[in-house]
């Protein structure tokens, strides 16, 4: 690395840990630091960097005389420029199709040589300072317009009629750990997203990592909002089959959640009781913070009793959940039955001290051996509201 590289990726560096932690570097980055600085990289770009690194990069650039020699290459200035600049999330695969150029490192490059060249005094000096202020008082004036009129009624909706892979990115969509093989079934059914019951859970397990395979994630456009989704015939049959919406703190699991979903039980504890299907809402507190909670617990109906009312499965034609938060305060809310516009009836509301960033639509079996199994999402919208 010559020494102008070496400036840019130390002023990149410092720009990127400002953005993380909200003040300066002034020390090196401790293991907690580091990890912390890493997952949010990987949170807002889909591009990760090893915490090692990151930790001895803050050492080289703190102390650059007593420091190990650093040398990142192009592909991690790239990650770290993307994280400066708020570029759009993408993945290994998709930046290597689409970006092998690495562009947003020789942008970062090149905005900092051309703010680094010395500016002739005089009446260019007086002209450029002029020129900033004009822009800066049409980007406030900009985003003053953009807040009055678009806050408020801010929404999004998909009826899945593309489920294309550039139509989903083009919608705001990403995947979290993909499966090919049954993400590329997704259009099974025309005119819904299809799903699939694989194995994987957000709730730990003493012998699973928490992970949910093709979760659908978008990112909430405000702090005050109201998501719906809407499942076509999902029928679930066996050992914790469901599907439904999570909100996520962040992409990795470690932060809080809260999950509403349609789902089948037929594990009590050892206690004896009919086999359900149900509503049930999960809240977790997030990584090392002990077991989630469980809010809510709403059967639609018995399995058993299908034998004396067979009619009651017909319920399940047209299922629809919806989240509304305002402030700590969430409501969860189910509608069912054989038509589509059938009436929502609360299931619980709670305070919950926790602000999603995150939306994911998914379908899961937990870590059991039960079937997998199509889910049809044939809705969503997500509208943010006003928190006045």
């Amino acid at each position: 690395m010559d020494d102008i590289d070496f400036l840019v990726f130390s002023a990149l560096f410092k720009d990127a840990y400002a953005k993380c932690f909200g003040h300066a570097l002034k020390n090196q980055l401790t293991e907690t630091e580091s990890k912390i600085f890493c997952n949010k990289i990987l949170e807002q770009t889909g591009l990760s960097i090893g915490w090692k690194s990151m930790k001895n990069y803050s050492f080289f650039i703190v102390d650059a005389v007593a420091g190990k020699k650093e040398n990142p290459s192009v592909a991690t200035l790239d990650t770290l420029a993307r994280y400066a600049l708020s570029a759009p999330y993408t993945t290994e695969i998709q930046r290597k199709d689409n970006e092998s150029h690495y562009p947003y490192w020789f942008l970062y490059r090149e905005k900092y040589v051309l703010s680094a060249k010395k500016i002739k005094p005089g009446k260019s000096t007086a002209r450029l300072a002029l020129l900033a202020i004009g822009i800066v008082i049409i980007i406030g004036i900009g985003t003053w317009l953009y807040g009055r009129f678009n806050s408020r009624n801010l929404s999004f909706t998909d009826q899945f009629n593309d489920t294309d892979n550039a139509a989903m990115l083009d919608n705001g969509w990403f995947v979290k750990s993909k499966d090919s093989t049954y993400w590329n079934k997704r259009s099974a059914t025309a005119g819904q997203l299809t799903l699939y019951t694989l194995s994987g859970d957000n709730w730990p397990d003493p012998s699973s990592k928490p992970n949910i395979k093709n979760l659908l994630l978008r990112k909430i456009p405000g702090d005050c909002f109201t998501a719906e989704v809407h499942l076509k015939n999902f029928i679930p049959q066996q050992e914790w089959q469901q599907a439904g919406i999570l909100l996520l703190e962040d992409t990795s699991f470690t932060g809080k959640s809260i999950r509403l979903s349609l789902a089948y039980n037929d594990v009590f504890g050892g206690i004896k009781k009919p086999r359900e299907i149900l509503i049930q809402a999960i809240t977790s507190l997030g990584n090392n913070f002990g077991k989630p909670e469980e809010i809510a617990h709403k059967p639609i109906f018995y399995v058993d009793s299908l034998r004396f009312h067979p009619q009651v499965i017909d319920n399940l034609q047209n299922t629809a959940l919806r989240i509304e938060k305002h402030g700590k305060k969430y409501r969860f809310l189910y509608a069912g039955g054989t038509r589509e516009n059938g009436a929502f009836t609360e299931v619980v509301s709670q305070e919950f001290d926790m602000k999603p960033h995150y939306i994911g639509l998914f379908a899961i079996k937990g870590f059991t051996g039960s079937a997998i199994i199509p889910v049809s999402f044939k809705f969503f919208r997500i509208t943010a509201d006003d928190c006045d």
